[in-house]
This record gives C-alpha cells, sequence and structure tokens, in this order.
C-alpha cells in the first residue's frame, strides 16, 4: 500500500496540560488526519487542540471513556481510513512509535495492535509505574491471557491501532461507556477471529498523566472478568451476548 491513510483519535479530558507534548510526539507524516473528541473537560483541552490545528468534537455532556471513543471511531471511519490509531493524550504514551505500531496491520499481518509498556518488570518500575499497579497489572494480565487463550504481556494500554476491517465488524456502539470499554474491544475482537499483535513501548508514569483512582480501578478490572465471563456464557449458549460474534 503505497499511501494508506491513517486516522489517529485522542479521547481527551482535561488533557491541556499534556496535549502539546503529544502531538509534538507525533511523526510529521501522520499528523494530517488528527481527530480530538472532548468529554465535557473542565480545563482548556478544546482551545489548545485548535491552537494545534487539530480537528475537534465536543460532547454536550460527559459521556465516559467508552462514550468518548465510540465518537472517536464514529467520525474516524467517516474519513475512509486504512488503520485509525487511539492515542490517549496525556503524554503517557510515546507517539513517536506509530509507524512500528501500525506496519503489521498494514501489512496484513494482524487487525489490532497495542504498545505494551509492561514488556520485564525493570523497565516498568524505572518508567514510574507504581509498583503496586505493576503486580496487580501482571497478575490480572496473567489470569486473563489462561481463561482468553493469549499471551499478551498486558491488557491495559491506552495506545491501540485497528484496521477499518476490524471497526467495521467489531459491534463497539454496543460496549460500555465505562472505563471496561478497552477490554470490550480485545475480548470481542477475539471472539471475532480478529488477529491481535503486539509492540514493547516504553513505561512513562509522571504527574500530569491520568490516572484512574482505586475504587473505579476496582470496577474496571472487576468489569474486565465479567465481559469474559459473558463471552463463555455466550459461547455455550447459556446467555446470547450482541458483543460476540453471532452463535
Amino acid at each position: 500500500m503505497s499511501s494508506p491513510k491513517v486516522v489517529i483519535v485522542m479521547p481527551a479530558y482535561n488533557a491541556a496540560k499534556t496535549i502539546i507534548d503529544t502531538y509534538k510526539e507525533i511523526p510529521d507524516n501522520f499528523k494530517k488526519h488528527l481527530i480530538l473528541v472532548d468529554d465535557q473537560s473542565r480545563d482548556n483541552t478544546v482551545e489548545v487542540a485548535k491552537k494545534l490545528g487539530i480537528t475537534v468534537f465536543t460532547h454536550s455532556r460527559n459521556l465516559g471513556y467508552g462514550g468518548n471513543q465510540k465518537t472517536c471511531y464514529q467520525e474516524a471511519l467517516k474519513l475512509n481510513p486504512d488503520v485509525v490509531v487511539m492515542l490517549h493524550p496525556d503524554y503517557q504514551y510515546d507517539a513517536s512509535l506509530i509507524e512500528e505500531l501500525i506496519r503489521p496491520i498494514l501489512q496484513g499481518r494482524y487487525d489490532f495492535m497495542f504498545g505494551s509498556r509492561v514488556q520485564n518488570k525493570k523497565s516498568a518500575i524505572e518508567g514510574g509505574m507504581p509498583p503496586l499497579k505493576y503486580y496487580v497489572n501482571r497478575a490480572v494480565c496473567l489470569i486473563e491471557n489462561i481463561l482468553l487463550g493469549v499471551n499478551f504481556t498486558e491488557h491495559f494500554s491506552g495506545f491501540r491501532a485497528y484496521s477499518a476491517k476490524l471497526l467495521g465488524t467489531v459491534p463497539f456502539q454496543r460496549f460500555s461507556n465505562d472505563f471496561v470499554f478497552d477490554q470490550e474491544m480485545t475480548i470481542s475482537s477475539l471472539s471475532y477471529h480478529q488477529r491481535i499483535g503486539e509492540i514493547a513501548i516504553p513505561t512513562r508514569y509522571h504527574e500530569k498523566a491520568s490516572s484512574i483512582q482505586f475504587l473505579k480501578g476496582s470496577k474496571f478490572i472487576l468489569d474486565g472478568f465479567l465481559t469474559i465471563l459473558a463471552l463463555y456464557l455466550h459461547k455455550l449458549g447459556i446467555r446470547n451476548d450482541l458483543r460476540f460474534i453471532p452463535r
């Protein structure tokens, strides 16, 4: 493919302090199709993004993390892309690696790629990941890998790339508006036999980066396991679930 169209979407909430650094790190050849969806930020995220020349869409009310992504993908698909990259605008993910992230999709080897921050303990801790978060991440990842029959090093990355075909196949509009949306995207994609791969990216935690609080984080993990349970019940014919491939 000589000139693939790559659309980068950024689900934003109070990202005014980090959007400039995130934007600067995006390679220039990928800045043509940038979309930011603002979920009723309480700061000047919208103004900063517009000054950078980013196409901005705003919600009239806060829809949540998943609700934000739904708008991101709806608007991205209107541009008839080959690949859609989801990048958190909190400067926690290395946007300079976009080309490496999308290459396997453009080569037809994968349908869904994500950047893993947890390739090993040393790099994760040195990158600022709190030790407790690291151990929880590893434990949850191990259990989910076993239940889903995969071998990912992380399940919670906010740096992802999807083929347009995947976004036209997986029923993301049926997913939650909450944080579990990313988990649903992964689990549903697996049910539709989409090929998922990962690349290693630097771990980068800092005080300006967004971080899910303890109670919301606990709910997020529980919701992820409930989604896996729903997949099992769907496969067994006990409870039909429209998030997964029709039986």
